[in-house]
């Protein structure tokens, strides 16, 4: 009696067994589907070996990248969702940085996403001495997102999207003419190498990385878990904030830690916004409606600006061309024995409102330039240094009011 109990409890157990295995099966195929992958690649050898290592040697790599990217995971799961694409693709970002906003890889890529400084700029992302919009979670994922859906339109399909992100459109529009097919199991047959081994390693990563999320109760602890959940924190809002303005004071209005506010916001090289006439910056939607009624634009005293030295320049003369001490200047750099050097970067903290900095665009004469803001030339050339009256378009003057 007891073998025959013992028996069928090891029959119901398996049975259950096979249940649970197939619905996990149809799960992940579910998953693969949004991608236009058949359920066959969950076959592939280097895939299954990705994912066991994820879930084995490799999961505390997987647990510190979640933990990394907490403060970006919810906006970027969002927009990934309004915009219609798979939801696959947040493991994408993943995949490209383990969601480090300031990652950088030996070719410039640079953010979550990793936007080389051409494909960011064709995108609409800022990079100047100030900012680099590739390292901002939300402008950052709005740009890869247009990218993924015009790469979309050219292939029809959502895995060559991801391998030409990866790799170049022509690259992959080469290997599938050499291939004769579009077939994920062809494209990534390993002796025939129509793609780059990082890519197609690349879309087997963003798999793995996604199912073992999808099924993460089955290989983490309770404590584990509670790291991947704490991704589900807030969504970032874009609020518009003063230009020159230092993150400290913004995160004193809307009471958060200066701290917290720069990590939402890593695309800023200093700790003040861009000089100008407006900025945008990254905060909770929970601060959203503390920020309506309590920022003040350019309430501070001083705005911020940053200078880079040019040969022949000094401390006294790079002052004098802002109007403020040479004293501020150091204390504010901390430098020391009072030396600078050519192409030294150095912050300005200048009366708000005392000067206004001018881009020359072609056409300008410096005689405009003047008329335009009601200033003696003579007074722009001798705060610019300027020994003649010819200046050139991209030349930036300061002007003072």
């Amino acid at each position: 009696m007891f073998r025959f109990l013992l028996l069928w409890a090891l029959l119901l157990f398996g049975a259950r067994a096979s249940l649970l295995n197939e619905s996990r099966y149809v799960d992940d195929a579910k998953v693969l589907e949004t991608l236009d992958i058949p359920p066959a690649f969950l076959h592939d050898r280097l895939f299954r070996e990705l994912k066991i290592n994820l879930t084995t040697s490799r999961r505390n790599h997987y647990l510190r990248m979640f933990k990394r990217g907490e403060s970006y995971i919810p906006t970027l799961r969002a927009m990934i969702a309004e915009s219609g694409i798979p939801q696959v693709f947040l493991f994408m970002a993943m995949a490209e940085s383990h969601f480090d906003a300031h990652a950088k890889s030996s070719a410039k890529a640079v953010g979550l996403w990793q936007f080389m400084p051409e494909t960011a700029k064709l995108y609409g992302l800022k990079i100047d001495r100030y900012i680099d919009e590739r390292k901002d979670p939300v402008r950052a994922t709005e740009a890869a997102i247009r990218f993924l859906k015009r790469l979309y339109g050219r292939f029809g399909k959502w895995y060559l999207a991801a391998l030409a992100y990866n790799c170049g459109e022509g690259r992959v529009a080469r290997a599938i003419r050499k291939a004769g097919s579009d077939d994920l199991r062809v494209l990534l047959d390993e002796k025939k190498k129509y793609l780059p081994k990082e890519s197609r390693n690349y879309i087997r990563k963003i798999v793995s990385l996604a199912l073992v999320a999808n099924n993460a109760q089955l290989s983490f602890t309770p404590k584990e878990m509670r790291i991947l959940r704490s991704a589900d924190s807030e969504r970032l809002m874009r609020v518009k904030v003063s230009g020159g303005e230092t993150l400290e004071h913004i995160a004193k209005q809307i009471g958060m830690k200066a701290g917290a506010l720069k990590v939402l916001n890593p695309q800023f090289s200093y700790g003040f916004t861009p000089p100008g006439k407006a900025a945008f910056i990254n905060i909770p939607v929970s601060r959203l409606e503390r920020f309506k009624l309590s920022y003040k634009p350019g309430r501070q005293k001083n705005m911020y600006l940053v200078h880079r030295v040019k040969r022949g320049e000094t401390l006294s003369s790079i002052a004098y061309r802002y109007g403020i001490s040479y004293k501020v200047i150091l204390s504010f750099n901390k430098i020391r024995k009072g030396r600078i050097y050519p192409k030294q970067e150095l912050v300005i903290p200048i009366p708000r409102g005392s000067i206004r900095k001018y881009e020359v665009k072609p056409g300008d004469t410096i005689y405009g330039i003047a008329r335009r803001f009601g200033v003696a030339v003579a007074t722009i050339k001798k705060r610019n240094a300027l020994k003649s009256n010819i200046i050139h378009a991209g030349d930036k003057l300061v002007i003072p009011n």
